[in-house]
C-alpha cells in the first residue's frame, strides 16, 4: 500500500493546457503597458460607453491602445463602434484583433459567437475557460493601454478577468443613485479581496445638459459618488453627464464622431478622466 505522505499528483493533459495557456498569456500581456479593467456592480450604468470612449480618446491622442470586450451576455462594443469584419488570422493561426483605426485595436466575444441576438446560456465553468482561452488567444503586440470591458458584478466572469489579468488597475463606473452606489461598495471590496489596484470611481450619468438652455439637471441626484468615495477612501476621478448626442452616435455606432465636438460638456469631463488617468 502507497503511504499517503509519499504519493505524488499526478499530472493530468488539463494541467498541461493549462499551464501552456498562462504562458500564452503571460506573453500576450507582458508586452502592454497598462491594463485598465472597466467594471462595474451593476449593469446598465454605462459601462461599456465608457470603456470604449475612453479607448477612442487615448487612442485619439496618440496612444497604442487596445479595446478588449469580454462581456458574454451583454457585448455593447462591436455594436458601438460599429465594427466591420472580424479577427485578424495571422501565420500559424494567430488571432490578432480588429483594426478600429491606427491606434486602435479591438477584440470582442461577440466576434467568436457570431449571432449578436442569440442568449449565452453557458454554465459558470465553460464561461471561465472562454473567457481564459480568449485572453490568452488574441496577440495585441505592443500597447500602451488595454482597456477591458468587464462583465458587470462580482460573479465567475469578473473574478476570472481579474485572476487572468492579474496587474490591471480597477476603474469603476457608477450612477449617483444609492441602488447602484451600494453596488459599487461591493466592488470595491471585490477588489481589495482579490488584490486588484483600484485606480478610482467615475460616475457617469451624472446629470443631463438640456440642450435649450446648457443647464444641469440631476435627474439622478447629484454628489452621490464623490462621498462614496471619500467613505471608501478610493480616488474620484470624473463626473459624466448624461449627453443627447453621445446617445444617438452610440446608438448609430458612430461613437468616435463625439471626438469632433470637443465643446461638448460630456469631452470636458472626459478630458479630466483621462487626465486622471495619465496623471
Amino acid at each position: 500500500m502507497n503511504s499517503c505522505n509519499g504519493s505524488k499528483k499526478t499530472t493530468t493533459p488539463g494541467d498541461f493546457e493549462r499551464l501552456q495557456q498562462d504562458h500564452l498569456i503571460k506573453a500576450n500581456l507582458g508586452r502592454i503597458k497598462r491594463k485598465i479593467l472597466v467594471m462595474s456592480g451593476k449593469g446598465g450604468v454605462g459601462k461599456s460607453s465608457v470603456a470604449a470612449y475612453l479607448a477612442l480618446r487615448l487612442s485619439q491622442q496618440g496612444y497604442k491602445v487596445g479595446l478588449l470586450d469580454v462581456d458574454l451576455h451583454g457585448p455593447s462594443i462591436p455594436h458601438l463602434l460599429q465594427l466591420q469584419g472580424g479577427f485578424e488570422m495571422g501565420e500559424g493561426g494567430i488571432v490578432r484583433p480588429n483594426a478600429f483605426s491606427d491606434n486602435l485595436r479591438v477584440a470582442s466575444l461577440e466576434m467568436m459567437l457570431g449571432d449578436r441576438d442569440a442568449a449565452v446560456i453557458w454554465r459558470g465553468p465553460l464561461k471561465i475557460s472562454a473567457i481564459r482561452q480568449f485572453i490568452s488567444d488574441v496577440e495585441w503586440g505592443d500597447l500602451d493601454f488595454l482597456i477591458v470591458d468587464a462583465p458587470p458584478g462580482t460573479g465567475d466572469e469578473p473574478l476570472t478577468v481579474a485572476q487572468t489579468i492579474t496587474d490591471a488597475e480597477a476603474l469603476i463606473v457608477t450612477t449617483p443613485q444609492e441602488i447602484s452606489l451600494a453596488d459599487v461598495r461591493k466592488s470595491i471590496n471585490f477588489c481589495r479581496q482579490v488584490k486588484l489596484k483600484i485606480l478610482g470611481v467615475v460616475e457617469n450619468m451624472s446629470g443631463f445638459i438640456c440642450p435649450h438652455c446648457g443647464d444641469n439637471v440631476a435627474l439622478f441626484g447629484t454628489g452621490g459618488g464623490q462621498r462614496m468615495s471619500a467613505a471608501m477612501e478610493v480616488p474620484f476621478l470624473a463626473e459624466i453627464p448624461i449627453d443627447q448626442k453621445m446617445v444617438e452616435l452610440g446608438d448609430a455606432g458612430r461613437l468616435d464622431e463625439l471626438i469632433e465636438l470637443p465643446d461638448l460638456a460630456i469631452n470636458q469631463a472626459y478630458s479630466k478622466l483621462i487626465k486622471a488617468v495619465l496623471g
